[in-house]
């Protein structure tokens, strides 16, 4: 006769409200449409939380990597922003484009290719001979990569002599370093190909292209301290990004309309200070929490001010220098909800997140 923990058994590799290991929703490298190969990662399965649309790393320019999550609430202006950089370029649906370095697709978000309607690929290793085996092979309409791997690449093709079975008249949108201005020259000779200038990162999405914004949140103040020039911070939904750059009314390289100089650009510091003072929040505690989330998945941090304004019309975000190194630079608000619009999305996220969260029944948390 079976005993009740023999049936118990059975029933629950047949029933139950939690899902067996194989009935688990899965999200591979080719759902984010990155899949292909680098030389400086492994691919690992992870157990990521439902609340995220995708996880993604920094490349770890000056320390090591962080991890990056991107919700669900900032998808749609962060596809809208990749939308206007593929639109200004001319693409296509049905254009081919070829992505040199995987991890990149994770800045436009793969969802964005794919409602654009473009077919993407990789290369079949890292190196330069792969590049040029797959512009010969793929024929892009466009290429995404990093500018000075793209320029060596192109050198090797004319000292070889098989420049002219390349493509012509193709689109390169350079990013994840400083444009390389000898590219300009280059890509010119080999490829007869128009250069772009992307800037932006894996914690916020492209920003700005050719030194024009490509986000309507964006927002420039005087940089805490150029060390004598005149720089300035670049500021996203209020958040600031830590790089300054010089802005010229002679306009970006790439583009006599862009004034913001992307490829001049440094580190910022000290670094501006983000304190929120008013929130159309009800609860310091939820605003408390948002900002615990913003500096684990975006790496930046915000403080609440002891005199916050709950149940506010809009959002009011102060930005605070280090006085003890620039006592002369005043505090900058953002208070515009066009401004503010990354900070409500991380708001948003947080409140989707205690609205509609996931909890294991096996993990079971006590407050």
């Amino acid at each position: 006769m079976n005993s009740i923990l023999d049936e118990i058994s059975s029933l629950v590799k047949e029933f139950g409200s939690a899902p067996k290991f194989e009935d688990m929703p899965r999200r591979t490298l080719s759902d984010k449409g990155i899949a292909g190969p680098t030389a400086a990662h492994t691919i690992e399965e992870v157990h990521t939380p439902l609340n995220f649309a995708y996880l993604t790393f920094t490349t770890g320019s000056s320390a090591f990597q962080n991890i990056v999550g991107v919700t669900y609430a900032e998808m749609p202006a962060r596809i809208e922003a990749s939308f206007r950089i593929l639109e200004r370029v001319g693409l296509k649906a049905g254009d081919r484009v070829l992505v040199t370095y995987p991890p990149l697709v994770n800045v436009f978000s793969g969802e964005a290719f794919k409602q654009y309607g473009l077919e993407w690929s990789f290369l079949v290793r890292s190196s330069r001979d792969a590049f040029l085996a797959a512009l010969h092979e793929f024929k892009p309409k466009a290429v995404v990569g990093e500018s000075s791997f793209i320029r060596a690449a192109l050198e090797d093709a004319r000292h070889m002599g098989v420049a002219q079975e390349l493509p012509q008249n193709i689109i390169l949108l350079t990013a994840g370093t400083p444009l390389d201005l000898e590219l300009l020259s280059v890509a010119e000779s080999v490829l007869q190909a128009e250069v772009h200038d992307l800037y932006g990162c894996q914690e916020f999405g492209w920003l700005a292209m050719d030194g024009i914004p490509v986000r309507d949140d964006i927002s420039l103040i005087p940089a805490a301290d150029g060390g004598g020039k005149e720089l300035y911070e670049l500021v996203v939904g209020g958040l600031p990004m830590g790089d300054s750059f010089p802005v010229s009314g002679s306009g970006h390289i790439c583009n006599s309309e862009g004034k913001i100089i992307t490829y001049r650009r440094q580190r910022s510091y000290p670094e501006y200070e983000v304190i929120v003072k008013a929130t159309k929040l009800t609860s310091a505690v939820t605003l408390g929490r948002v900002a615990r989330s913003i500096l684990r998945i975006k790496g930046r941090i915000v403080k609440i001010s002891p005199e916050l304004i709950t149940s506010a019309a809009h959002t009011v975000l102060e930005l605070v220098p280090d006085y003890l190194s620039c006592s002369s630079q005043k505090p900058f608000i953002i208070d515009e909800p066009e401004k503010t619009k990354f900070f409500d999305d991380m708001v948003q996220a947080q409140l989707d997140y205690q609205q509609n969260s996931k909890a294991d029944p096996v993990w079971t948390k006590r407050s």
